[in-house]
């Protein structure tokens, strides 16, 4: 079967003003692949229904998707073009044809798991599975090299990965006549190639990761923020539960709090500065030190847009993560803009925690 996507955009906004990506992510998750993606001008109401027209000779399913303001115009577009009406809110089925009409973003990739995928199997009388890995900073060539072994050797399987923020998905798909030995061994491989990397092979975020593991060892943590500025904090109790584990949250991001608040030095401050290996270290120690926790993060760096005073360059950080017994601190040169760095640095503490429980 054949699929295709028009993507309806302001041709005076950037492209990125429709976030397109999670709703052909939950697509791909389900097994379906587009044969083309059709950029529109929503402006221009006739290049719709032409697409729609064209499209229908050659494809089985066809999905608009759109910023959710122009749903109910689109939906009329499809209607005319399919000479029919949505039975459910976001679908209209014909004898040869499957159309759908998605808001972007998270909610359009809600209704793709949700409603789409469920007819799209019903008429392909073929359901596709999955099993996912996440990683936090693998090398790319660590994930190139293992999806050449998979295609190789198991050419039936789907391979789709995402990345956001260093933190990596790797789906491998399947169907219900695939054997189960091919899908153990496709995991397998991609499991000993992201090893260091690896945090779970369950569709769990990092954070989630995280808590369980403090609840299992009955530990709590305690973070002390500089330039992500809460990220880590934020993204731990977001997790149903985190109370049970996450004793406190600081955003020391003067100097001064960092010394007042942690007991940062004040040679350390003067000397070092406070993006250095030694204030993370510092920062880290200063909540072990309470006897509040069993476990702490700490971050502090240059998240641009412009190096800070005493020179450090845009996307430079130190993470500290560590116990009692031993904390250790790790050097990055993360690039991107301020948000990419931040979120980045954010994921990556959480995953040095997590390794540290390991």
């Amino acid at each position: 079967m054949k699929y295709a996507a028009v993507v309806l955009y302001n041709n005076k906004n950037s492209l990125s003003a429709v976030d397109v990506l999670p709703v052909t992510d939950a697509f791909l998750s389900g097994g379906v692949f587009f044969d083309e993606v059709s950029f529109l001008a929503y402006d221009v109401p006739s290049s719709l229904s032409d697409a729609l027209a064209r499209l229908s000779k050659d494809c089985d399913g066809i999905f608009v998707i759109c910023n959710s303001i122009l749903v109910p115009e689109a939906k009329r577009a499809i209607e005319a073009a399919a000479g029919g009406t949505f039975d459910k809110i976001n679908l209209l089925e014909t004898k040869n044809h499957l159309f759908g009409i998605l808001p972007s973003g998270m909610g359009g990739a809600k209704l793709v798991t949700d409603e789409i995928m469920p007819r799209v199997d019903g008429r392909r009388k073929q359901s596709y599975f999955r099993v996912v890995l996440r990683a936090m900073g693998a090398p790319a060539a660590s994930i190139k090299g293992a999806m050449e072994q998979i295609h190789s050797s198991f050419p039936q399987l789907l391979l789709h990965v995402t990345d956001r923020y260093a933190d990596t998905r790797v789906e491998v798909i399947y169907d219900r006549n695939t054997p189960k030995y091919i899908v153990d061994e496709a995991t397998r491989i991609l499991a000993t190639e992201l090893d260091r990397y690896l945090y779970a092979i369950e569709d769990v975020s990092v954070a989630e990761r995280l808590v369980d593991a403090l609840k299992i060892r009955r530990r709590r943590i305690s973070v002390a923020e500089s330039f992500t500025g809460g990220g880590v904090g934020r993204a731990i109790v977001r997790v149903p539960g985190a109370s049970e584990v996450y004793f406190e949250g600081i955003n020391a991001y003067n100097g001064r709090s960092k010394e007042e608040r942690l007991h940062v030095t004040r040679f350390t401050v003067e000397q070092r500065g406070t993006v250095s290996d030694q204030t993370a270290y510092e920062m880290a120690a200063g909540l072990l030190a309470t006897g509040n926790c069993d476990l702490a993060i700490a971050t502090t760096g240059v998240a641009g847009p412009d190096p800070d005073e005493k020179g450090n360059p845009v996307g430079l950080c130190y993470i500290a993560a560590g116990t009692r017994q031993e904390v250790h601190v790790y050097k990055y040169n993360l690039t991107g803009d301020r948000t990419t760095i931040t979120e980045t640095a954010t994921n990556l503490a959480l995953f040095l925690a997590y390794r540290e429980l390991k």
